[in-house]
């Protein structure tokens, strides 16, 4: 197992997180039960041999199961004895967690009162990294860096960051936390898959300037690359896509992508899946991915792919049959600004 800086901090986590958005789903939970609905043991199990594989990152969200996976997750790192200074527990807050209008959304009165919640289901006494979960069209950003801002302060929280913002947002936040003296972002959560390549246009450019950790989530495009999916397939009975078809994917140009990636996983005897999650392994930009798992043979598959390199050749027609379409100003960036690539200054003589 690799491990990368957490942002620019001098945390180090995993390459692979563990994610647990398959903990908790029950009959009563909506969608969380078809994403997964795993219980304590089948969770201690999961967590514990993560951890055997030297998976130290772990990430969850208040929303997930409505409290159910983050007290699964709290329970589980009791229930194996986990010393809390060996994982790096990541939650998120934004998510509807009531009836009520301040249930939800990124205000200073909504992270506070989840905070407390998620710090008694987790069974901790701090969060390591507290993500803002989506974008708040009404608070405004200074109140929700005030409030992230606070709670490091008060140590219930070490490192804030933020996921499913756009490029200009993240970077305006950045600039007024450098000048209030707030705590800063320092990673971004964002989906990112083979089959889905747009954070490449600004939000990759932007966090790579700014040095923000990218954490990848539904690297697999929601199980859509597992290898199970490809034209004309039924819907594989238990897959997650079948009864919750999300993130949207340009079917077409997946299928293009897992035929190459079908080819690769021949020459190297692995799945699908796992030529999926190395080919982002491989992308300098990336922090972590996070995987999730409904049963041990699926993780141990997942963690697997930090272990398969994928040469050169291989990386570049994978590159190739995923590409961007070109879009406006990319693709004039590229003809007016061609030239202008960093290289050794030499004086006219």
């Amino acid at each position: 197992m690799k491990y990368n800086q957490l942002g620019r901090t001098g945390l180090f986590v995993s390459e692979i997180c563990l994610g647990t958005m398959t903990f908790g789903g029950s009959e009563n939970a909506g969608m969380w039960k078809a994403i997964g609905a795993l219980q304590q043991d089948d969770v201690d199990a999961i967590v514990q041999r993560a951890l055997e594989a030297g998976v130290n990152f772990f990430d969850t969200a208040d929303v997930y199961s409505l409290g159910g996976s983050e007290k699964l997750f709290g329970q589980a790192l009791k229930n194996l004895g986990t010393k809390r200074k060996d994982v790096v527990v990541a939650t998120k807050v934004f998510g509807e967690m009531g009836p009520r209008p301040n249930d939800r959304g990124a205000s200073r009165g909504h992270i506070m009162d989840s905070v407390q919640g998620s710090l008694e289901r987790l069974q901790t006494d701090h969060i390591d990294l507290y993500q803002i979960h989506g974008n708040d069209a009404v608070t405004p950003i200074e109140e929700t860096l005030r409030a992230l801002d606070d709670l490091v302060s008060q140590g219930l929280v070490r490192y804030v960051g933020v996921s499913n913002w756009s490029a200009w947002k993240i970077a305006k936040a950045l600039g007024l936390s450098e000048a209030k003296g707030y705590a800063r972002f320092e990673t971004l959560q964002a989906y990112y898959s083979i089959a889905g390549r747009d954070l490449e246009r600004e939000l990759v450019p932007m966090l790579t300037a700014e040095q923000l950790g990218l954490m990848v989530w539904s690297p697999l495009a929601g199980g859509l690359l597992s290898g199970k999916f490809g034209p004309g397939s039924n819907n594989p009975e238990g897959a997650r896509r079948t009864t919750f078809d999300f993130p949207p994917v340009d079917k077409d140009r997946a299928w293009a992508c897992i035929e190459v990636m079908r080819e690769v996983g021949e020459a190297h005897g692995v799945s699908v899946a796992r030529v999926a999650l190395a080919w982002i392994l491989q992308k300098p930009h990336v922090m972590s991915i996070i995987i999730g798992a409904k049963t041990l043979e699926q993780l141990d598959d997942n963690l697997a792919a930090a272990g398969l390199m994928l040469t050169d050749e291989e990386i570049k027609r994978l590159d190739e049959v995923s590409e961007l379409p070109s879009e406006y100003p990319g693709w004039m960036f590229a003809r007016q600004g061609g030239n202008r690539r960093p290289k050794p200054f030499v004086k006219p003589s």
